[in-house]
């Protein structure tokens, strides 16, 4: 997994409260165990039109946030089925922060164990980065999560809290398999003392 530890990009200003996992990635799309390839289907129903052609008004449609690294969404985000296939999505199209008023429970979990931040901020905070975002590309916002703090484009710093492990963890790249991974000596060191002692197992 991709560590976050710092983050300056464009933010695209998703205003839509109880964005759920369906609308993140329309269920047809749910057949694939790959993490990648679900980034051309990210939002599939409000970015094509029924022949497949891009629907201009859409945000990540605009030229501006094509390339945009951060959320900025209304409440209650992720929300739906507990499907792992929306944070692969996002991550895929190269969202790494998604910031809202809240999150669905089991949403946040999957962004943590999948490379990407979650912030949650007060109403405030939220509507005052989704008008910064809305100046476009030009507006870039940071992320900071060594620091907890996300900065919009004019300097203006909001600070967020976070799990201390979650943390840890995107910090430092681990999902449950890099968790498991770093234990690797002591593992190892069972293993070798339980065969030893009991051989017939």
């Amino acid at each position: 997994m991709e560590k976050f530890t710092r983050l300056t990009g464009v933010a695209a200003p998703m205003p839509l409260v109880n964005i759920d996992t369906d609308m993140i990635i329309p269920k047809q799309f749910l057949k694939t165990i790959k993490r990648t390839g679900l980034g051309r289907n990210l939002f599939d129903e409000m970015r094509y039109d029924a022949q497949g052609n891009e629907i201009p008004d859409f945000v990540l449609n605009q030229p501006a946030y094509r390339n945009a690294q951060i959320l900025i969404a209304g409440d209650n985000f992720g929300c739906g089925s507990s499907r792992e296939h929306a944070p692969w999505a996002l991550l895929d199209f190269g969202i790494r922060c998604v910031i809202s008023t809240s999150f669905a429970d089991i949403f946040y979990n999957n962004c943590f164990k999948n490379g990407i931040l979650p912030v949650v901020l007060p109403q405030e905070a939220v509507d005052y980065l989704m008008e910064d975002a809305r100046k476009g590309a030009n507006a870039r916002i940071t992320v900071d999560l060594e620091a907890q703090t996300v900065t919009a484009s004019d300097g203006r710093a909001f600070t967020f809290e976070v799990d201390p492990f979650k943390k840890h963890c995107l910090l430092n790249g681990l999902d449950d398999i890099g968790l498991t991974l770093a234990k690797l000596p002591a593992i190892e060191s069972f293993e070798a003392r339980a065969r030893a002692e009991r051989p017939w197992a």
